[in-house]
C-alpha cells in the first residue's frame, strides 16, 4: 500500500504544509479587517489607520523575529522586554545624549543596540555554557535588567533632547513612516538568515535534535550563544524604535512585550518545542494582534475583553500545534 503522503492529492498537501498555515493566517487576518469595517466604518478603512497598525505592530515586531530565531532552536527568552527598556535607559542618559549632541545621534543607537546584545550574550553564554536552563536564565535577566533601568534611570522618564535622532524617527519614506521601513528590513533579514543561511538550517536542526546536531558536527553550545545575542540585539533595535515613537526612554518600556512576542511567534506557526521557525507566519501572527488591538480601541471595547481574546487565540494556536505534531509524528 503506498505512504498516506503519495495518496494525498496535490491540494492536501499544500494545505497541510506550511503555505496551508499561512494562508488561514491570511484568512484570519482578513477577516479582522472585515470585522473593523463593519463595526468602525471608516474609522477603520483608511490608510492612516492601517499604518498606524503596522507601526504599532513594528515594535513588537522586531523583537518577535529575533524570538522565531530562539524558539526554532527549542529556546525561550522571558527578558526581551527588560532588555528592550533598559536600552532606551542607557541610550537616554545624559552624558551619553551630550556625546551624541557633540558627534553624531548614531551613538545612541549604536550604545542601544550593544546594550540589546551584551544582555542577549550573556544570557547565552549562561544558558549554553552554564548548563541552566533557558526559561531561568531569561527570568533572572528580566528581573536584573528592569531593576538596572530603574537604578540608571532613578526612576524617572528621560526625554530624548537629540534633534538630529528625533528628525530622523519623525520622517517618513515615500509616505511611510521610518518605524515600518525598519520592521521591513529586520523581517527581510530574519527571513533570509533563516532560509537561505547555514545558521537557519543549524537553528533548525538544533531545535529538531539538539544531539543530532552534535553528532552532526554544529558547535551546538556556540550556536546557541549567538541565538540569544540575536535575540538581545532585536530588543536592542526595538528600544531605538520605541525611543523615535515616544521621545523618552524609561524603565517601563516593553513590560510584558516578551509574552506579546512569543504570543505572535506561536501564532504565526513556529512549534515551541523547537525544530520548525517561520518568519513570516511571525508577522502575520504580530499584525494579526495588532490588527485585533485596533479594532478593540476603534470600538472602545475593554482591554479586559481584548486579554480574554487575545488568550483564546493563544489557547487555539497551541492546541493547532500539538495536533500538527501528532500527525507529523503518525507519519514517521
Amino acid at each position: 500500500m503506498p505512504p498516506e503522503e503519495h495518496r494525498q492529492n496535490p491540494l492536501s498537501r499544500i494545505l497541510g504544509g506550511s503555505a496551508g498555515r499561512s494562508i488561514g493566517l491570511i484568512i484570519a487576518l482578513v477577516a479582522l479587517f472585515l470585522v473593523g469595517t463593519i463595526t468602525a466604518g471608516d474609522r477603520f478603512a483608511n490608510v492612516e489607520n492601517v499604518l498606524t497598525i503596522v507601526r504599532f505592530a513594528s515594535i513588537t515586531g522586531v523583537i518577535s523575529i529575533g524570538m522565531t530565531f530562539v524558539i526554532t532552536a527549542g529556546g525561550i527568552d522571558l527578558s526581551v522586554g527588560s532588555v528592550m527598556g533598559l536600552a532606551t535607559v542607557v541610550a537616554t542618559l545624559s552624558w551619553i545624549q551630550d556625546f551624541a549632541s557633540d558627534t553624531n545621534w548614531i551613538v545612541m543607537v549604536v550604545i542601544a543596540l550593544a546594550v540589546g546584545a551584551g544582555a542577549g550574550l550573556i544570557n547565552g553564554i549562561v544558558i549554553a555554557y552554564g548548563n541552566v536552563v533557558a526559561f531561568i536564565a531569561t527570568l533572572a535577566m528580566l528581573v536584573a535588567a528592569r531593576g538596572l533601568a530603574e537604578v540608571l534611570a532613578n526612576r524617572t522618564t528621560q526625554i530624548v533632547k537629540v534633534q538630529g535622532f528625533l528628525d530622523f524617527f519623525r520622517s517618513d519614506i515615500l509616505g511611510i513612516p521610518i518605524l515600518i521601513w525598519i520592521f521591513v528590513l529586520v523581517v527581510v533579514a530574519g527571513w533570509f538568515l533563516l532560509n537561505r543561511t547555514t545558521f537557519g538550517r543549524r537553528t533548525v536542526a538544533i531545535g529538531g535534535n539538539l544531539e543530532a546536531a552534535r553528532l552532526a558536527g554544529i558547535k551546538v553550545k556556540r550556536h546557541i550563544m549567538y541565538l540569544y545575542v540575536l535575540a538581545g540585539l532585536t530588543a536592542g533595535i526595538a528600544g531605538v524604535m520605541m525611543l523615535g515613537r515616544t521621545t523618552a526612554g524609561t524603565s517601563t518600556h516593553g513590560t510584558l512585550y516578551e509574552l506579546d512576542a512569543i504570543a505572535a511567534v506561536v501564532v504565526g506557526g513556529t512549534l515551541l518545542v523547537g525544530g520548525r521557525g517561520t518568519i513570516m507566519g511571525t508577522v502575520l501572527g504580530v499584525l494579526i494582534f495588532s490588527t485585533l488591538t485596533n479594532v478593540f480601541t476603534q470600538n472602545n471595547l475593554s482591554t479586559s475583553v481584548q486579554a480574554i481574546a487575545k488568550g483564546a487565540i493563544i489557547v487555539v494556536a497551541v492546541l493547532l500545534q500539538q495536533r500538527f505534531a501528532a500527525r507529523a509524528a503518525r507519519k514517521k
